[in-house]
């Protein structure tokens, strides 16, 4: 039956490994988007809509793919109870698409609705969900706990104050560790329009002038230190890809001045500087102990006119197929001739890609961690069934599947957590096929450490994360 309790479990090995190990394991979400404001202010939601809907790009792709009109997606001027109406409709027919049976297990998990939603049942679950959220226990911590969340860690600038996530780590009523995690695209990106206007906000974080790239160096090199006294142990990139342009540090100071005199770098400029300065970061994080994280293959902001009208991250952006595997393999062997290659995470939005990352983690492990270069989990447009599917597999023939630190939301909602579930389900559906078409034997004990490890330990492993 739809959704019940052996939800995608279809042998016996994997209804066991489920509910006797991964089912119970806590809950740590290396990498989102959720605002650490809202969680030391607890924010209660007045609706579904404004925890479901708002900032939820994934959501807002399917209504437009169903021709739904934009004012009821991302409109002002649209109720929240239209909107939630609209959705409903859209979803009731989104047979395929993960958000089907995310929507569906967010529902039963933090609801107790058993049905299905539609433009049938809509009214139902509106009157429902908005009892419940006026519940002790519906605010974002209560939300949090509900899920058994042991760690988070957001997504922050190096000019970002981190006051929230030091009012959280002095607060010892909220069991759930939130941690900062290091984003420096901004500082990266000196072909974007609004550079130069950003270093002047990292000048005034970071206390120092920054009139050449040893400056920016001088300033980020501050600003870690100050995310590192924040229990910051991660960072994360935004790449079109990851580059190999070596070039001289006089070279790399020429392109940055022309920059600061207000220059356009060309494309072969651009991809210079780029990779200086990756090679300089992950050179710090590797003194730190940092876990570097690269997500790649995708490209942003399609629609021009959606664009200029919404900015960034509202549901513009593809695939890209022109991430190098040469390049990724030359700048990670650039970086151990160094020897400043951190633990790294590798994610492309490219599902062609798995092979490829999957051979080149091979070329770079040792004994400094389990799985010291990792295949992060399927990202984005492949947190679906399929795709999570596709990159254990891969994994697993390629690499070594017992070392991987498992799932992540990379969300806006607090609700998205059963993302973790559907995960957990997954992975234990393709290990007990193996189990029962004789490729690994029915050995529970070895069985459960492998399934405990990808669902929980490994991570906290790997990332060093300490109780907190």
């Amino acid at each position: 039956m739809f959704l019940d309790k052996d939800f995608l479990l279809n042998t016996k090995a994997a209804r066991k490994l489920y509910h006797d190990v991964a089912e119970g394991c806590p809950i740590i979400d290396y990498h989102c988007h959720i605002n650490p404001r809202e969680i030391w202010e607890d924010r209660r939601y007045d609706n579904i809509t404004q925890v479901w809907l708002g900032g939820d790009h994934y959501k807002w792709r399917l209504m437009r793919s169903a021709g739904v009109p934009e004012k009821y997606i991302t409109g002002t001027e649209t109720s929240d109870h239209d909107k939630f109406l609209k959705w409903a409709e859209v979803l009731g027919k989104a047979i395929g698409n993960p958000l089907y049976h995310w929507s569906h297990l967010e529902l039963r998990r933090f609801f107790g609705y058993e049905g299905v939603l539609n433009r049938d049942t809509a009214e139902e679950v509106w009157a429902l969900t908005q009892a419940k959220l006026r519940e002790p226990g519906y605010s974002v911590r209560g939300l949090i706990d509900r899920s058994n969340v042991e760690t988070i860690c957001t997504t922050d600038d190096p000019v970002d104050s981190l006051e929230w996530h030091e009012k959280l780590a002095a607060d010892k009523t909220f069991k759930t560790a939130v941690l900062p995690a290091w984003r420096p695209d901004k500082a990266m990106n000196l072909e974007k329009e609004t550079y130069l206007d950003y270093l002047k906000q990292l000048e005034d974080a970071s206390g120092v002038k920054i009139d050449s790239f040893a400056a920016l160096k001088e300033a980020l090199k501050k600003r870690m230190a100050f995310f590192a006294e924040h229990n910051c142990v991660l960072s994360d990139h935004a790449l079109n890809y990851v580059m190999y342009a070596p070039a001289s540090e006089a070279e790399v100071e020429a392109i940055f001045k022309a920059r600061l005199d207000g220059a356009i770098p060309s494309a072969e400029d651009e991809n210079r500087f780029k990779f200086a300065f990756m090679a300089f970061v992950a050179g710090e994080y590797k003194r730190m102990g940092w876990v570097m994280q690269l997500h790649y293959g995708c490209r942003r902001d399609n629609n021009g006119p959606m664009f200029r009208k919404m900015g960034p991250d509202t549901g513009f952006d593809c695939v890209d197929n022109t991430a190098p595997s040469t390049q990724t393999a030359a700048f990670l062997g650039h970086l151990e001739e160094l020897g400043c290659l951190p633990r790294t995470i590798l994610y492309s939005l490219n599902t062609n890609d798995n092979a490829a990352i999957d051979t080149i983690l091979g070329c770079f492990q040792n004994d400094e961690a389990v799985g010291r270069i990792q295949h992060g989990s399927a990202w984005w447009f492949n947190d679906h069934f399929d795709g999570m599917t596709e990159q254990i597999k891969s994994l697993a023939a390629l690499g070594y599947l017992a070392g991987f630190v498992g799932m992540l939301t990379d969300s806006r909602s607090f609700l998205s957590y059963p993302r973790h579930e559907y995960f957990r389900r997954i992975l234990c559906r393709v290990i007990g096929e193996w189990v029962e078409e004789g490729m690994y034997p029915d050995d529970m004990a070895a069985l459960s450490e492998i399934v405990r490890g990808i669902s929980h330990d490994n991570a906290k492993a790997y990332f060093g994360f300490a109780e907190k």
